[in-house]
């Protein structure tokens, strides 16, 4: 089992080094080196389907922690988005990683939207 997980690891780390694409220069859509160092923030966990007021308080502070993790790594992938040293593939990429974090940050937030709803509805029966 922690053959599978270490192996599992690895792949999730050499994925940025592997060619999704071709672009029409010729380049692959690689993220740059510099920016593969650039860390995406783990997504807080999930919310109680039935949260309590304090729940909410705990996963707001969380949200807001991991927003700003995200705002410090998109700064980090557009850090050298108009270098003359870039590729097209480069560029892509960078696009790629840009528009995965939106949609992670989209998620969480809805996620947290989900949980508020459910306690005002929880609130609106008692």
């Amino acid at each position: 089992m922690k053959r599978v997980v270490l192996a599992g690891l690895v792949m999730l780390t050499l994925t940025p080094a592997i060619a999704q694409d071709t672009m029409e220069d010729g380049s692959r859509v690689i993220l740059p080196l510099e920016t593969q160092q650039c860390r995406l923030p783990f997504a807080p966990p999930p919310i109680d389907q039935e949260p309590v007021y304090g729940d909410l308080i705990a996963a707001q502070k969380k949200v807001k922690e991991f927003q700003s993790g995200m705002e410090k790594y998109r700064e980090c992938l557009n850090h050298d988005v108009l270098s003359d040293v870039l590729s097209d593939g480069n560029r892509q990429a960078i696009t790629n990683a840009h528009n995965y974090s939106v949609d992670m940050e989209e998620r969480v937030a809805e996620m947290f939207n989900v949980a508020v709803r459910a306690y005002k509805a929880s609130q609106a029966k008692d």
